[in-house]
């Protein structure tokens, strides 16, 4: 999540052998109630965490595995605004 000046105001670290499954938990039941778009990459890419963000509203822009059979669209041109988080 961001300030209204762009900068991140919520992080949960984990260890690097943990799966990003259980930073999401903890991140996603934080979000404000005007969030829109979620941005993650493909290691949150699960029906649990699409499902949870559909029903508040919010649109998921999470690239879909390789190996998923059925792949939900995505915000390409919006995915790539991610980097911004990776180099912080």
């Amino acid at each position: 999540m961001y300030d209204d000046l762009g900068r991140p105001v919520r992080l949960h670290l984990t260890a690097g052998q943990v799966s990003d499954f259980r930073g999401a938990d903890v991140l996603l039941a934080a979000l404000p109630d005007e969030t829109e778009e979620v941005i993650g990459d493909r290691g949150y890419d699960s029906n649990r965490i699409r499902l949870s963000l559909a029903e508040r509203n919010i649109t998921a822009c999470i690239p879909p595995k390789k190996n998923r059979k059925s792949k939900p669209p995505y915000n390409w041109y919006l995915y790539k605004k991610r980097h911004l988080i990776e180099n912080m």
